[in-house]
Parts: structure tokens; C-alpha cells; sequence
């Protein structure tokens, strides 16, 4: 059998199955649905007619793009354009391309877990914008950021789209906020995408469809563990449930044992016991409104410089800077 390379993000995920199968509730991260077919569902899920999120920010950088670059550019003659969590870039290349009309001097820093996601987004942007200067860096967020040095007298602008941030729970969202505030510079800024509070039908049918895409996100976690932690899951022994709280605007997504049953998991050395009905918690999808997101804020060093929204109002984009 070919020997194969043990990387840092392989033991830390052996390490988080064993400690969220063993913890009670049982519970994953989200951010282990992506790899190259989860990075290939989750293009599916954009393309749903009821996953809103996607257009909705989209709609909002195509119409405020004059305006939001205005504010990146002001009062300095180079950028840093980072983005945490980039995936394919089809909303941020929107801002790419307004930028470039300006003349201004910038690289574009896309940060992703999934290196299969950067090759993809390298590959297309050299082939529609290939005088943009692309550094691609895999890894987390916050520890990557730190690998990056500014060049002169440049200004970093952080990008977290996508509603990345309600994936966190408040405590998370508020510590991960801090460390991008200490990280800044008074000029800094970050472009922060928010869904909002609305019907809550709405959100169900988001994280629910029919056609069952979003249980195959949702499931592919299972599937990464049979592959590359040598797991034998059933999946169709689990069932995908979603719930939204409107009071708390809290979307829990989970993982339902069908049956008792027991799972072994090899190369962690596990063996894990399902009552029938028993959960897995897989993902948290948060929805803000105004207050709440300037409340967050403040609480983490920063304060909302300009707020953008769709047409429906169902998304907003904010402009956060140093209090």
C-alpha cells in the first residue's frame, strides 16, 4: 500500500471527530464539510432557488461596488485585499474588477481551509483577470493572517462574506472579531456579510431543499470520516433535520441517528454508540439584525462605518473600522 503524508490538518481533524463524537451532545464542524466534493456540493447549494444568500450579496456588491471601493481606496495608494474563507471568488471578482478601473495598487489574498477551492479560484482568475496580482493561502484564518506583513504604507481590507460569521456562536463570533481588530491598523477595514431576520420559512427552505443537496453537505462530513479516517458510517442510517428559533435567529442544522447502532472509526481508534434519534450538531447558521451587529461590534473594538442591503432586505454587507 502507498505510504501516505500525514498533514497538520489531517491529525487536527482526527482530533476534533474524536472529541465531538465523544462529547455530549455528539457534535462537528461545519468547516469539515468542504473538500473536493463537498466544495462541489456547496457550488449546488449556490445555485438553489431557495438558498437565497448567494444573490442577495451578490445583488448587493454589484450595485454598491462604486461606493464600497471608494472606501477601500481612501487615503491610500496600495491595498491588501484579504479574504477569509474565499471559495470560488464569484461575488468578491465583482469588487476585482472595480478595483482594477481605479489604478490603485493591490493584491488580492484569498485564505481558504480547502486548497482544492484555491486552485480552482487561482486557475479561473488568471484566465479572466490575469493582470491582478493573486497570493493564495491555505489555512485558518486567523493563524494565516498573522503570516501577512504589510508592504509600506498599505491598507488591509478584510473580507468575511457569505454570512461566514453566523456560523460562530456569539462568544466565538465576538472573540474572532477581537483578534481581526487587534490585527488592524487604524485604516483597516473589514467588509462583513450578514443574514438577516426575516420569515422564517424563509430560512428552513435555505437549509432544508427538497431535492435533498443540503443533506448531502451535511452528510459528506460523515463520508470524509469513512475516507480519510477509515470510519463506516451508513449514511442512509442518518437523517438530515433543520430548526430556526426566530426569537434567538439561531438555524441549527443536525445529524439524526435513524437507529441504535455503532459506529467504528479506525484510524482514531473509536467506537461510537448511537441511541435511535440521537444527534450529531453540524452547523450553526446565525441571522443578525442592525443592533445586534452593532452591539457586536462595539463589544469587539469596532464600530459600523456604512451598512449595504438587497433589494429585499434579506442580507446586509457592513463596513466595520476601528472604534
Amino acid at each position: 500500500m502507498e505510504q501516505q503524508t500525514i498533514t497538520k490538518l489531517d491529525i487536527k481533524f482526527g482530533k476534533d471527530v474524536y472529541n465531538g463524537l465523544t462529547d455530549f451532545p455528539k457534535h462537528l464542524s461545519s468547516k469539515y464539510f468542504y473538500d473536493h466534493n463537498g466544495d462541489k456540493i456547496f457550488q449546488q447549494i449556490m445555485s438553489m432557488p431557495e438558498y437565497y444568500l448567494t444573490n442577495c450579496e451578490y445583488n448587493i456588491l454589484d450595485r454598491n461596488k462604486a461606493p464600497i471601493t471608494e472606501l477601500f481606496t481612501k487615503n491610500t495608494n496600495r491595498i491588501n485585499l484579504l479574504e477569509l474563507g474565499a471559495g470560488d471568488g464569484i461575488k468578491t471578482k465583482i469588487l476585482l474588477e472595480q478595483l482594477s478601473g481605479t489604478g490603485i495598487d493591490f493584491k488580492y489574498i484569498p485564505i481558504d481551509i480547502s486548497q482544492n477551492a484555491l486552485d480552482q479560484l487561482e486557475t479561473s482568475l488568471s484566465m479572466e483577470y490575469p493582470t491582478i496580482n493573486v497570493e493564495t493561502k491555505q489555512g485558518t484564518y486567523i493563524e494565516t493572517l498573522k503570516t501577512i506583513r504589510k508592504e509600506g504604507n498599505s491598507k488591509n481590507i478584510i473580507l468575511f462574506l457569505g454570512s461566514n460569521i453566523g456560523n460562530l456562536l456569539h462568544d466565538q463570533a465576538l472573540q474572532f472579531l477581537s483578534e481581526l481588530e487587534n490585527s488592524m491598523d487604524v485604516d483597516d477595514m473589514i467588509l462583513l456579510g450578514c443574514d438577516q431576520k426575516k420569515n422564517p420559512q424563509t430560512i428552513l427552505d435555505a437549509y432544508n431543499d427538497p431535492t435533498g443537496i443540503t443533506e448531502a453537505f451535511n452528510k459528506n462530513i460523515l463520508k470524509r470520516i469513512n475516507s480519510e479516517l477509515q470510519g463506516n458510517f451508513d449514511l442512509d442510517k442518518f437523517l438530515h433535520w433543520e430548526t430556526y428559533n426566530p426569537q434567538t435567529g439561531t438555524a441549527k442544522s443536525y445529524l439524526v441517528s435513524k437507529e441504535a447502532q455503532e459506529v467504528h472509526i479506525k484510524s482514531i481508534d473509536l467506537v461510537v454508540d448511537f441511541e435511535a434519534w440521537e444527534t450529531i450538531h453540524t452547523e450553526i447558521s446565525q441571522k443578525y439584525d442592525d443592533s445586534e451587529i452593532t452591539n457586536l461590534a462595539r463589544e469587539a473594538g469596532l464600530k459600523v462605518l456604512k451598512a449595504f442591503t438587497d433589494s429585499k432586505k434579506y442580507f446586509k454587507n457592513y463596513i466595520l473600522v476601528k472604534d
